[in-house]
């Protein structure tokens, strides 16, 4: 039996702009069955007249040429394409929610360099695509299904550009911090990494009252992540330095994620963001069934501080998808990832890495004490975590020795509470492994033992 074929990752579609998937002929094949999905997934529109679809990007010079090729397909199929230009993709959230429109793509490779691209879906309410829905596309997109069902030339749809949406945005992100509260007084570092969020993230901090020094805010179509932002999150620390700031903020090229970074400039990833957010709403009450989600990056030391206050952590598998439906499944009302995607369920619907940074500059601001003492309110268990290249995921079961040396070292943490967890990236061609526990020294042997028995094997 031949495997269905799966063009959709752990992200929606990504890989290098211009080779399959990312090139424009499969971007119109995905505009035309989205087009038809979410056409008929309501055949009553959200808003009046023809479904309509928002296409939003990040500021790589491909999104240009995916963009058109997306909405062709959309088009194509009778329904309207409502463009709105570079946003975070947070942004390209809110705005299908905003517009009352039936979908929200964005066009995005998030963190990766800016010759990847991709392409991810919003349902009408702002939350990512199920399974099922992507899988009714993938369908539509290889069996060819779709050729047959376009409307007639006369019931083709139109496309418009929306002017308002980055202002839609900032209301919107202005609105999750106090009303009555600034941040008048405050010096703060930026780093945008040439990416959606050069507009809307210093716009929103400057109306606050914030003094804003900006890096990583003129985008050439080439520049996105390189040497900057949260990737590099290096150059903000200096800059806090340099520039005497209160506080650092550094986001990925699209904006969804964040990294801190306190006074001393000291960065702050996010399990301190949960650490901080997570005990302040426990105090507050405001945090749902007394629970953070994150996943099985986060540090063991988190789990600990949540648990000495009431609280409990549960656990998902990477990706932030699998963070948001564990808080929809049962009710959370926060989690995130040690990467820096941050979900303020009272606020967005996907990771937002311009309202986290108020909700921990809210929090600076109702407790009068700088980042630094506020991060001092949990302790980190060392952990290592070492990224190796391969050229081919090859399951580690059928690697030699490696996953004996995996279980010696497991062995060797766990009586101390540390943990081992090797995984595969769901977006890069990289092996991950994460090993926790009281010896730093001997994680960085452990770690190494097995990573060079996985470049040996499949290293790239």
């Amino acid at each position: 039996m031949i495997a269905p074929k799966k063009i959709f990752g752990t992200d929606g579609v990504r890989g290098t702009a211009n080779v399959e998937p990312v090139t424009a002929e499969t971007a119109l094949k995905l505009g035309r069955a989205a087009g038809y999905v979410f056409k008929n997934l309501e055949s009553q529109s959200r808003g009046r007249g023809k479904h309509k679809i928002v296409i939003g990007k990040d500021t790589r010079l491909s999104g240009y040429m995916l963009e058109n090729a997306i909405s062709a397909g959309i088009l194509s199929m009778g329904v309207d394409v409502l463009f709105i230009g570079p946003l975070p993709t947070p942004g390209v959230a809110y705005v299908t929610r905003s517009l009352r429109a039936d979908a929200g793509i964005v066009i995005t490779a998030s963190h990766n360099p800016y010759d990847d691209n991709g392409i991810k879906f919003f349902r009408a309410d702002g939350y990512k695509l199920d399974d099922r829905v992507e899988a009714r596309i993938e369908e539509l997109v290889f069996g060819g299904d779709v050729e047959s069902l376009r409307p007639k030339a006369s019931e083709v749809g139109k496309a418009v550009r929306i002017d308002d949406a980055l202002g839609r945005y900032i209301e919107y992100a202005k609105a999750s911090f106090p009303r009555g509260m600034t941040l008048e007084g405050m010096r703060i570092v930026v780093d945008c990494a040439h990416g959606a969020a050069y507009k809307s993230t210093p716009c929103v901090l400057r109306e606050l009252g914030a003094q804003v020094i900006v890096y990583g805010n003129q985008p050439d179509g080439t520049n996105i992540n390189k040497d900057c932002g949260s990737m590099h999150p290096e150059q903000m620390c200096q800059k806090v330095r340099e520039h005497g700031a209160q506080l650092g903020i550094a986001h990925d090229g699209d904006a969804d994620r964040v990294l801190l970074c306190d006074e001393t400039g000291t960065l702050i990833d996010g399990d301190d963001i949960m650490a901080i957010a997570g005990l302040d709403m426990l105090e507050r009450g405001s945090l749902a069934h007394k629970t953070l989600v994150s996943t099985v990056m986060s540090n063991a030391g988190l789990d600990k501080a949540i648990e000495s206050k009431g609280g409990k952590m549960l656990r998902t598998p990477v990706g932030d998808k699998n963070v948001i439906d564990e808080m929809l499944r049962h009710g959370y009302s926060f989690g995130g990832e040690q990467s820096g995607h941050m979900i303020f369920g009272e606020h967005s619907t996907t990771g937002d890495g311009l309202v986290c940074a108020l909700q921990i500059l809210q929090i600076m601001k109702a407790k009068e004490r700088p980042l630094s003492k506020l991060a001092k309110c949990w302790t980190r268990y060392p952990q290592l975590v070492t990224n190796v290249k391969v050229r081919e995921k090859k399951p580690f079961e059928q690697m030699n020795g490696v996953l004996q040396l995996v279980a010696s070292a497991e062995a060797e943490v766990k009586p101390s509470g540390g943990r081992v967890l090797l995984r595969y990236s769901g977006t890069e061609p990289k092996a991950r492994l994460l090993i926790e526990g009281p010896d730093a020294v001997a994680l960085e042997r452990l770690s190494e033992s097995i990573c060079d028995a996985i470049r040996k094997q499949v290293g790239a």
